[in-house]
C-alpha cells in the first residue's frame, strides 16, 4: 500500500517542476496520472499551473511583439537601402 501511495502521490515541489516541465517538454504517462492526481487534490498546485501558464503565455508575446517589431526595422532598412540605390541610378 505505502508503494501504491509514493507511486501516485506527489509533493508540491515535485507537481511543480512537472508544472514546468509539461510547458517545454512532454511528461510520460507516469508523471502526467501522477500530475493529474494531485492537481485534483491540491488547489494551490492547480492555481500555480494556471499562473505559471499565464506567464508563459505573456512572455512568447513579449518575444513575439520583439520579433516582429526586429523584422519591421530590418525591412525598414532594406527599403532605404533600395530607395537610396535607386536614386543614384
Amino acid at each position: 500500500m505505502d508503494k501504491l501511495f509514493h507511486l501516485l502521490f506527489l509533493s508540491c515541489l515535485k507537481a511543480s517542476e512537472l508544472v514546468e516541465k509539461r510547458f517545454h517538454f512532454a511528461l510520460s504517462f507516469k508523471e502526467k496520472i501522477q500530475l493529474r492526481v494531485h492537481m485534483t487534490m491540491c488547489k494551490s498546485c492547480t492555481q500555480y499551473s494556471k499562473q505559471s501558464k499565464f506567464i508563459g503565455e505573456g512572455i512568447s508575446r513579449i518575444q513575439e511583439a520583439d520579433a516582429s517589431q526586429q523584422d519591421i526595422e530590418a525591412l525598414k532598412k532594406k527599403i532605404s537601402k533600395s530607395l537610396s540605390n535607386s536614386s543614384k541610378q
